[in-house]
């Protein structure tokens, strides 16, 4: 058994679903990159146009002088939706890698321990370097080096017989290692069903070279995510209630309706309510159940999360990352799309939320659902508002809101983010 075999077998015992390995030479890709940073196409994640990152990203020697090679590791994080999700729209439909626990712990802890096993077993001192999806990485080129898919045309790294679902993760090696062939052909023939399902047009196929290109701003997930600021009007009703991330881009994908298998790993797993991800433990005082879960949540209990429910909530989960103004404005957006007016009282309450935020997204909600107590509660915080953007929001909703003809959609009645 070779380095390379060794390496692998060592991968695969610690739960890696998929394990390759590359080489270290400087990235293909950093012209695309540049370019479409230029284009303004990444948002607000200014963190990717730094130039120290751009330089390590061209070249992993700027991160570990000694690489030689790459192991890259595939982690499958599937799981069905629950019954009735998404198209009752009463309830959240959580992107399926952030139900559980945050994947950035359970990659790289899988990674350090195949690390010191492999120095065990080799009897020498190997440098090395963990990365998952937290560094100056080009990760899914890596990926597609080491032979673990191609490039679809959701941008998304897909493996001919596994699918997208599945979390990657590298480690860089001061030692030659054997590597593997990088899977160079494009499966995805003439199928646009990614580009034609996405509800906010943010795949717009592929540049001349062939590259698939994303409008960031756009996506689903970046607007639930990465934007620290208000989703743009515009886009709200296509969110659906999708209400942290999106899947429908990998939900549509043959490649994921044929292959797609459920992660044996527990610790991504979809949450119950009050549970924590695998692994976290209690704080002090923390209550039993403040929480409605991640599996297909009711969109007005989590509106209710105050600050201490929401650290019960995110804690050790990726999650966190969009902050609980952030979460709890998708949420407002999601109970606008719902239309009920038995989301009406939830967002009355967060009118009062101290994030003007949650305020203005609350007051765009019960402008969709047009009911008699909405309108009275919005032209009562308007009077009284203090912050400039949310004024408007609250003005808005009452003078663009539903009110004349007050849309009411049954509890559990039918709403879909999905493309029909």
């Amino acid at each position: 058994m070779n380095r390379s075999d060794r390496l692998k077998r060592i991968a695969g015992e610690e739960g890696f679903d998929l394990v390759g390995i590359c080489g270290a030479e400087p990235s293909e890709h950093t012209g695309f990159l540049a370019e479409w940073i230029e284009d303004a196409r990444h948002g607000s994640m200014t963190y990717l146009a730094r130039p120290d990152a751009l330089a390590k990203r061209a070249d992993l020697r700027r991160i570990l002088p000694d690489v030689r090679a790459v192991l890259v590791v595939g982690h499958n994080y599937h799981q069905e939706d629950p019954r009735g999700v998404p198209e009752q729209s009463s309830r959240g439909v959580l992107a399926r890698y952030a139900r559980g626990r945050d994947y950035h712990k359970v990659v790289k802890r899988g990674l350090e321990r195949v690390h010191r096993r492999f120095q065990d077993l080799e009897g020498i001192s190997v440098p090395g370097a963990v990365y998952v999806d937290t560094g100056p990485v080009l990760e899914r080129e890596l990926a597609q080096r080491a032979g673990l898919g191609w490039f679809g045309r959701n941008t998304m790294l897909i493996h001919p017989r596994h699918g997208s679902y599945f979390f990657i993760g590298v480690l860089l090696l001061g030692v030659d290692v054997e590597i593997d062939p990088p899977l160079d052909r494009d499966h995805c023939g003439s199928c646009r069903a990614c580009l034609d399902a996405c509800p906010t047009t943010a795949l717009l196929g592929r540049d001349p070279t062939g590259a698939p290109v994303m409008d960031a701003i756009r996506c689903i997930s970046y607007l639930t995510i990465e934007n620290p600021g208000p989703i743009p009007r515009d886009l709200r009703p296509l969110i659906g209630n999708r209400i942290y991330g999106c899947d429908i881009c990998q939900e549509v994908c043959p490649f994921n309706v044929g292959f797609a298998t459920v992660a044996t790993e527990p610790a991504y797993a979809a949450r119950g309510p009050g549970e924590r991800p695998l692994g976290v433990e209690p704080q002090p005082g923390e209550p039993s159940a403040p929480h409605p879960g991640t599996d297909g949540p009711l969109l007005t209990e989590l509106m209710k999360l105050d600050e201490a429910a929401w650290e019960a909530f995110s804690r050790g989960s990726a999650i966190r990352r969009a902050g609980r103004a952030g979460f709890l404005r998708n949420v407002a957006v999601a109970l606008g799309n719902y239309g009920s007016e038995a989301a009406v009282p939830a967002l009355v309450d967060a009118l009062s939320d101290p994030n003007p935020l949650v305020r203005g997204h609350a007051a765009w909600g019960l402008g969709q659902i047009g009911s008699d107590e909405g309108r009275a509660a919005l032209a009562r915080e308007a009077a009284d508002e203090t912050d400039g953007w949310t004024r408007q929001e609250l003005q808005l909703a009452l003078d663009e809101g539903s009110f004349d003809e007050p849309r009411s959609t049954p509890a559990g009645g039918s709403f879909s983010s999905r493309a029909e």
